[in-house]
């Protein structure tokens, strides 16, 4: 059951954080970039906190015994998230969204090289070979022959788009980790226990960050309480499902088959925005499919 289920999971979360990506992007204009980002954990937490309760309702269990590998790998992704999203916020200052997205989707190739060394994620050649074709599709989908060139010439976005990408490869290894490191319970327990875990930490940080030096954006997020929640909860069901995925398979499976959120977003762009899609990009979108496919053939037991 998990060789499916990590995939529809996985799908669903790729759904859902484009919805939130949307719902998010019109508070950015409101609140500012950091009021917006931490709606994504401030509103979302008392959404995980539910689906927490809900599955210890469905499930009959209680919470799993958290053990100090656990803690110390969420805290990890914890951290690791909230930098690599800075990194991107700081990426996207001086490259275009393309150019930045293309570098900060290279993660999946970097998360299955660092989790087969860190937690033992399994890596066959094939697996690898699937991760490099899909990640080679976004690359394709997400830039021009102009920017490719001008990414090899600029090192410090490509240094930061980088970086941005292995921290938000680590976090996933991170929430991963967390999850294996419980001492007991059924996946859909634990992922939602290192859920809950994972963003209260990320709460609590952004909150003392933002207290000191931008209260404002804080008492903004609550102004336009509506739009935030609705952000907030669209972040939680979708951080659900990823931690799903993560607790059924590999971090380097879960963060590939993620790749098909870039064609999500596409699509919206093109049947929601009415913009046009490129000839360059249908050939991207295909290549990403390519590599889906032979990631989900490499997965089929022999």
């Amino acid at each position: 059951m998990a060789g499916s289920l990590w995939v529809l999971a996985t799908l669903i979360a790729a759904a859902a954080q484009t919805a939130r990506n949307a719902a998010q992007s019109g508070l950015t204009a409101k609140i500012g970039t950091l009021g917006a980002t931490q709606v994504r954990f401030v509103f979302g937490l008392p959404f995980a906190l539910l689906f927490l309760a809900l599955a210890s309702l469905g499930t009959g269990e209680g919470l799993p015994g958290l053990t100090g590998s656990s803690l110390a790998y969420t805290t990890l992704g914890a951290v690791a998230q909230v930098a690599a999203t800075a990194l991107m916020l700081v990426t996207m200052k001086s490259r275009s969204f393309a150019v930045t997205t293309a570098w900060i989707k290279t993660e999946p190739v970097m998360v299955a090289l660092i989790a087969a060394v860190t937690i033992g994620d399994a890596l066959t050649p094939a697996k690898l070979v699937a991760i490099v074709v899909a990640t080679a599709g976004v690359v394709i989908l997400s830039t021009k022959p102009e920017t490719t060139r001008g990414m090899l010439r600029d090192w410090g976005p490509a240094a930061t788009g980088l970086l941005a990408g292995l921290l938000f490869g680590v976090a996933a290894i991170g929430f991963r980790g967390g999850i294996l490191g419980l001492a007991d319970g059924s996946f859909l327990i634990r992922a939602s226990t290192i859920l809950v875990l994972s963003l209260a930490l990320q709460s609590a940080m952004l909150l003392a960050w933002l207290a000191v030096f931008d209260r404002q954006a804080v008492a903004a997020s609550f102004g336009v309480w509506r739009t935030s929640l609705l952000a907030g909860f669209l972040g939680a069901f979708a951080s659900q499902f990823w931690f799903i995925g993560f607790s059924l398979t590999t971090a380097a499976n879960v963060r590939t088959l993620a790749l098909v959120e870039v064609i999500m977003a596409l699509a919206v762009s093109a049947y929601v925005f009415r913009q046009p899609v490129s000839p360059r990009q249908k050939i991207g979108m295909a290549v990403i499919v390519l590599g889906v496919g032979l990631l989900l053939t490499a997965q089929r037991p022999s």
